[in-house]
């Protein structure tokens, strides 16, 4: 029988003391009931069933941990997921763990590393790469997508991948992603004489937009920034410049004309323009705020696009981030990893169950349940994904802005470089230090983070 698990766990060890990027509202049905079968389905069969041959014909049982970021029954998505997975691979028995948000996952995933009791399978931020590399727990999935075929990884959003790969090895598959979107609020865009079918393209017209759409007990805009202070930053660096890290997250550069310019821009919407809340603003409480009318405009996860359409009581509209030199934004979200202290018949049937929860058709029910984009091309031909394309335009906003996307803040010793980069924009926000002497003090700091990495 199946085991069913929604206990939030937590322990004393972290990898990362921050919240993962973006998370929604499913239904609890739609993406349970979809089957993505054919000639894969057959294949994965005899797979998983060669696998519990070598086991001696017993059922290969398997862990799987997973987060939700942002609030909703996404609990009961995933068990129908994993319902389905088990009618079509009988001989493989996954126990789904909810461990609360990406932080909580991530301190239960270290604990039990070093306790050398490992999930066997779990959706951990994708930005957890390098560290996990460095506690040796996880393995490349290099031989696992050898035997799919040359096409199969293709079909992954480049974008997405980008917090996979390493030293020319794949050690994880996108799931729940997203890239960070405005929202807006059209009824008041129509009442400020604002173009209700456009977001604002760039920097000076969001600052124009937000000071026209401000008035008493609203703000014009909002962006979160706790926990997330280092994601929002990668949207000003990479609209005027280049990203925040090297490809093998050994170095940083925060200190740089262009990310002072966007953090100066950052602060004065708030403290000079009076268009924003000043100081620190929550994660969860910039869409309820959105969501009561309390803001115009938000920046915030498409993982929150299904939740807005759900409960937003007026028209809204979703665009791309405004630009400066380009447009850009971060990734954001969780990834599979496949963890190294578990047999190899373990091994087969966790990628059996992550092949499977990233098919295609599957994909684009996961995408529409919760807001995510689904990660796979060919996700968004399905008629499933075409038909609610079509009613609901908005969908595929964060999918298009995947061109301009780049990976999310990843590095050695992640949690400590986030950390910083995240007191010191907040810093920045509430008055401490200016722009300039809060991204002068994150390299520094960061840089002692890394050294060792560098020698």
């Amino acid at each position: 029988m199946r085991k069913w698990s929604t206990k939030v766990l937590a322990a004393a060890l972290g990898l990362s003391l921050l919240a993962g990027c973006g998370g929604g509202s499913g239904n609890g049905n739609g993406t349970g009931s979809s089957n993505g079968k054919g000639d894969d389905t057959a294949a994965s069969q005899g797979t998983a069933q060669t696998a519990s041959a070598a086991n001696g014909g017993k059922k290969t049982e398997l862990t799987f941990y997973y987060p939700i970021a942002v609030g909703g029954p996404l609990t009961n998505t995933i068990e129908a997921m994993t319902a389905d997975f088990e009618k079509e691979h009988p001989d493989i028995d996954v126990t789904p763990v909810y461990t609360g948000s990406y932080a909580d996952t991530a301190v239960k995933t270290q604990a039990g590393v070093q306790a050398k009791q490992p999930p066997d399978v779990a959706v951990l931020q994708s930005t957890e790469l390098f560290s996990l590399l460095d506690m040796n727990a996880i393995v490349p999935l290099d031989d696992f997508i050898a035997k799919e075929g040359n096409d199969y990884l293709a079909d992954f959003y480049p974008a997405f991948m980008a917090n996979s790969q390493t030293d020319g090895h794949t050690y994880s598959l996108p799931f729940q992603r997203s890239t960070i979107v405005l929202y807006y609020n059209k009824e008041m865009f129509k009442e400020a004489g604002l173009d209700p079918e456009k977001g604002p393209a760039n920097w000076e017209e969001m600052q124009d937009y937000a000071i026209k759409l401000k008035k008493d007990g609203r703000h014009g805009l909002e962006i979160p920034v706790t926990g997330f202070a280092y994601w929002m930053m990668q949207t000003f660096a990479l609209q005027n410049g280049e990203n925040l890290m090297t490809q093998d997250g050994k170095k940083v550069m925060f200190d740089t004309p262009e990310n002072v310019e966007g953090l100066q821009y950052w602060v004065d919407l708030a403290a000079k323009h009076k268009a924003m809340p000043e100081g620190v603003t929550d994660w969860s409480t910039v869409p309820s705020d959105f969501l009561e009318g309390k803001t115009a405009m938000m920046y915030h996860t498409t993982g929150n696009l299904t939740n807005v359409k759900k409960n937003a009581t007026f028209d809204f509209g979703v665009s791309f981030l405004p630009a400066k030199k380009q447009y850009g934004s971060p990734t954001g979200g969780g990834n599979f990893y496949i963890f190294k202290d578990i047999s190899p018949e373990k091994q087969q049937a966790a990628w059996e169950f992550v092949k499977f929860m990233t098919e295609p058709e599957r994909a684009a029910q996961w995408s529409i349940d919760t807001g995510y984009v689904a990660v796979r091309k060919s996700a968004y031909e399905t008629e499933r994904m075409k038909k609610y394309a079509a009613e609901f335009p908005a969908a595929l906003v964060a999918r298009d802005q995947l061109e301009y996307a780049a990976a999310e803040l990843s590095t050695h010793n992640n949690g400590k470089v986030m950390k910083i980069l995240n007191d010191n924009v907040q810093a920045a926000l509430t008055g401490t230090l200016s722009p300039a002497e809060a991204l002068k003090k994150a390299q520094t700091e960061a840089d002692q983070a890394l050294a060792s990495f560098n020698k």
